[in-house]
């Protein structure tokens, strides 16, 4: 698998730090990464943290009384990371619909 070129961070960049008032370079060490695909999201809180629980639905059939989710991933942040997130998912949408159209709200489900 080729490797990308290292890429800055561009929404959610940290602070300067130090005298020198310089943002640090952000290098993405990526030897680790693991590809997973999901169609469901789901999001919890407590006072200190954000759970995105991911999974897939194969429930392909409209009507049924139930179906089932079945969940691969669970990412735990703390709120800071949250709203880091939530305003980089912001942009890239935007980005996303000004390149190839407004994408429809199905709406939100909770569960």
């Amino acid at each position: 698998m080729a490797k990308e070129p290292d890429r800055k961070q561009e929404a959610g960049q940290p602070e300067p730090v130090g005298d020198a008032g310089k943002t640090p370079k952000v290098r993405w060490e990526d030897s680790n990464l693991q590809n997973t695909y999901a169609n469901v999201c789901n999001v919890l809180s407590t006072r200190e943290e954000f759970l995105l629980l991911f999974g897939v639905n194969q429930a392909w059939e409209r009507g049924q009384d139930e179906i089932t989710i079945q969940l691969t991933d669970r990412i735990i942040l703390s709120p800071f990371a949250a709203k880091r997130l939530a305003q980089l998912l912001s942009e890239v949408v935007k980005q996303y619909e000004a390149r190839f159209g407004a994408l429809e709200d199905r709406g939100v489900q909770a569960g």
